[in-house]
């Protein structure tokens, strides 16, 4: 049904209705694949011990994130609501495909815990999908209308920053950042 509806979108907000009609196959393949990625990244991280299901479903969600982080640029471009929150949404897919990079990068040397990593920083990027609509959501219970392209650059910004800075703090105080060692 959800991904029905990113073809179906007579109800969507103005903001996405724009994006909708400035992108009409860009924006619901970004819709899809980036919803796709919030299911495939926290099974293949949950099946990580049984390589015959964590392999070909690693593979899938690689390739679902590449066109989801692709597809994300010129769906920040496109009518953004500030250019700074067209900033933070770019920030995020380059950051997202960097560490996907790095992930698949590490692996074919064999550098599992590198590998692991990226994995973990990429997933905690991507849930920024979650905390946006998160924060979004209660601006608009308690936010002041008139603040809302500020806040909206702010949320673009922070909410996947902090799930990607918590989740590096975790790593770095467990000393498991081995992502970046390129020797």
């Amino acid at each position: 049904m959800a991904f029905a509806s990113a073809f179906s979108n007579d109800d969507f907000p103005e903001a996405l209705a724009v994006k909708v009609e400035l992108l009409p196959l860009v924006f619901p393949i970004h819709m899809i694949t980036g919803g796709l990625a919030l299911i495939l990244l926290p099974l293949a991280i949950a099946l990580r011990r049984k390589p015959k299901w964590h392999r070909p479903l690693g593979r899938i969600a690689a390739i679902d994130v590449l066109v989801a982080g692709a597809t994300a640029y010129p769906v920040a471009w496109a009518a953004p609501v500030t250019f700074w929150s067209a900033m933070g949404f770019s920030a995020q897919a380059t950051t997202w495909l960097t560490l996907l990079a790095l992930g698949i990068w590490n692996i074919r040397r064999r550098r599992y815990a590198a590998h692991w990593t990226c994995m973990l920083l990429m997933t905690a990027t991507a849930m920024g999908a979650v905390f946006f609509r998160i924060y979004l959501g209660l601006f608009a219970m308690l936010g002041p209308s008139r603040w809302f392209d500020t806040f909206y650059a702010g949320d673009a910004w922070v909410a996947w920053l902090v799930p990607l800075a918590v989740t590096g703090a975790v790593l770095a105080r467990r000393k498991k950042l081995p992502m970046l060692d390129f020797a």
